[in-house]
């Protein structure tokens, strides 16, 4: 199974190819990926520095245009597409069906990957992608189950991609309008979620610390406790007397005793999320996945060293085995 794993920033992306990668993937410093983050992400030139990197390595690099475009400004996108092509890049991950299109047409040559973000998740939606625009894979949803991920592999007319380490979105990608709710902004046209402009920090009358994303507030922290990452989606609500956490605990996927089992079911390459994080967590991480699997094609259990890079340094395997049920 290729091991495809994220650079928002030039080290981050030698650390990856330096620990294993099979891939990388990234995106431009813009609104046509989803992690249009300040200070993250690649220019022309940077990117082309990179790819010449990794090509040089044996690793392949896959650049996302994976937002929607806007109406009346679809050139921006197309610019996009076909800048990553002119570069080299061995793969475009998208989800617009209009780039889709056009990527299919003007380079098609150039192998189309379905994003996450498209939250195409059943046979007749990959049978639709892979007639239509031609892809090669599609990656995924994190709502789906190992089950499910298996009666998908088997029918699919495309290669199949499955997160295994990172962020753990509990919408289905695509999908989430909570960002946009509260800010105006959101990950599917915007490339962001709960940006860093919108999110505040205050203490209240009793000390404790009070965030707020777009001025609603989704947590409130005594002093000696830890402030997840500021998402809606993370946020702790009073839900009929009782405070917790109703959509999503601070916690990240780690999947590593499942990988013989992706195996079995087909998938073809796993994902590690994580564009936003730094060269250590990127490196280290990688690195225990390339080593996950090592032992894996050894006839060893795969053996999870990461765990402690993982938000609240807990992880789940999510939906892919719903034990909470």
């Amino acid at each position: 199974m290729e091991l495809i794993c994220p650079a928002g920033t030039w080290s981050a992306f030698q650390a990856a190819v330096e620990a294993g990668a099979d891939a990388v993937y990234c995106g431009f410093d813009d609104e046509t990926n989803a992690r249009n983050f300040p200070g993250l992400n690649f220019s022309r030139p940077a990117l082309a520095q990179a790819i010449a990197y990794a090509h040089a390595r044996g690793c392949k690099v896959y650049v996302a245009v994976n937002t929607y475009a806007a109406a009346g400004r679809e050139k921006f996108w197309e610019k996009a597409v076909d800048d990553a092509a002119a570069l080299g890049a061995d793969a475009l991950i998208l989800a617009d069906i209009g780039l889709l299109a056009y990527a299919a047409r003007r380079h098609p040559g150039l192998r189309r990957h379905l994003s996450v973000q498209a939250a195409a998740a059943s046979v007749p939606a990959l049978t639709y992608y892979a007639e239509t625009f031609g892809i090669k894979r599609a990656v995924l949803p994190r709502v789906l189950t190992l089950e499910e991920i298996e009666r998908l592999a088997a029918q699919a007319p495309c290669e199949v991609e499955v997160f295994v380490f990172g962020g753990l979105c509990v919408m289905e990608e695509g999908r989430c309008a909570l960002s946009s709710y509260a800010t105006g902004r959101s990950p599917n046209l915007d490339g962001v979620c709960s940006p860093a402009e919108a999110v505040s920090y205050a203490r209240d009358e009793t000390g404790h610390l009070v965030c707020r994303v777009g001025g609603v507030m989704v947590n409130r922290l005594a002093p000696d406790e830890a402030a997840p990452y500021p998402t809606l989606c993370k946020g702790r609500f009073v839900v009929e007397g009782q405070s917790g956490y109703l959509f999503e605990a601070p916690t990240s996927l780690d999947a590593t005793a499942l990988l013989a089992a992706f195996q079995k079911a087909g998938v073809h390459a796993l994902k590690i999320e994580g564009r936003q994080r730094g060269r250590a967590y990127v490196g280290t991480v990688v690195k225990a996945f390339r080593e996950a699997l090592g032992a894996l094609a050894a006839g060893r259990a795969p053996v999870g060293r990461a765990l402690h890079l993982a938000e609240g340094r807990r992880g789940t395997e999510g939906a892919y085995r719903k034990t909470w049920r």
